[in-house]
């Protein structure tokens, strides 16, 4: 199969591509940069120029296709609700080059979106398309590509670690640097689930050749992991202590990612172990991950980031 896949120079992206062509898949790789379209090339993908705010790049992309995986999102989220709305756009781009074919068309969102009772686990058979989340844009898109003849499937995602990065948890590490404290709010229990991305990666490939229309998979290894635990192992490797934060301090603390910090999202995945056969293989979880990263060489990279001319 050939397969268009958006973000296929990011992280995720990377190793998505890796999976599909060790499966016998050939790949057309979006590359926005000449260094991205280089790096396709180095790694046996055809490149297709464009981006996500290239409409018509996506349609192109898909069209030439036997299949879509959509990873690409823009990760500022301190404009998040902006983000879900390009990503909306982008879903029905891409869903206007494949309708009436039948082909396979995998987007991503996150674990949240299958949240039902607040404290349960979010499970994938759930979607509320009234759910205050404003990636419910990206699935409410992808419902409205299901119902025009394309086999759509939704991956969500939760926390995906390696030692170099791990989600949300990567700026929390930078809010630490910044403040000279790992924090976590309340007693930091509240969960937040997590898998390693090269198990992550194997999802979509699945979701893509098995998934039937208007299937929903949650690639998690980790159901939940506490707050108070990640803050710890962050104060371990930045040698900062670890504390806790009111409510009312977090706002001020966390800035855009204080949304998140107190929110108890854990996640199963025993209907997506079921329906792809997939199980996790990588043995480090989030905590082992974070306690083997390269702290100095992370701390470079936020002082990086935060001098004029990172930003």
């Amino acid at each position: 199969m050939r397969v268009f896949v958006t973000g296929a120079t990011g992280f995720i992206g990377t190793e998505v591509v890796r999976d599909l062509i060790e499966a016998g898949h050939t790949v057309l790789g979006l590359a926005r940069s000449d260094g991205g379209a280089a790096a396709l090339a180095a790694a046996g993908v055809g490149v297709h120029r464009g981006d996500l705010e290239d409409l018509e790049s996506l349609r192109a992309g898909a069209a030439a296709s036997d299949g879509v995986i959509h990873l690409g999102f823009n990760h500022d989220f301190s404009r998040f609700a902006e983000s879900c709305e390009a990503d909306r756009r982008a879903i029905r781009a891409m869903g206007d080059a494949l309708a009436g074919s039948g082909r396979p068309f995998v987007i991503t969102s996150g674990t949240g979106m299958g949240t039902a009772v607040p404290g349960d686990p979010s499970v994938e058979d759930h979607f509320d398309p009234h759910h205050p989340n404003p990636r419910s844009a990206s699935e409410i898109a992808a419902e409205e590509v299901a119902g025009r003849g394309v086999r759509v499937a939704v991956v969500r995602l939760p926390q995906v670690h390696n030692t170099q990065k791990q989600g949300l948890v990567t700026p929390a590490i930078a809010v630490a640097c910044q403040k000279g404290v790992a924090a976590y709010v309340g007693d930091g229990l509240n969960r937040w689930p997590a898998v390693h991305v090269l198990d992550a990666a194997p999802v979509y490939r699945l979701a893509l050749e098995k998934g039937p229309n208007r299937a929903r998979y949650h690639a998690v290894a980790e159901e939940g992991v506490p707050a108070r635990a990640i803050a710890e192992a962050i104060g371990r490797g930045l040698g900062v202590p670890a504390v806790s934060l009111t409510p009312e301090e977090a706002a001020g603390h966390f800035g855009w990612m204080a949304m998140f910090a107190a929110m108890d999202m854990p996640a199963s995945s025993r209907l997506t172990r079921e329906r792809l056969g997939w199980h996790p293989a990588q043995e480090a979880g989030m905590i082992e991950d974070l306690d083997h990263m390269d702290w100095p060489a992370a701390r470079e990279l936020v002082r990086a980031w935060m001098s004029p001319a990172g930003r």
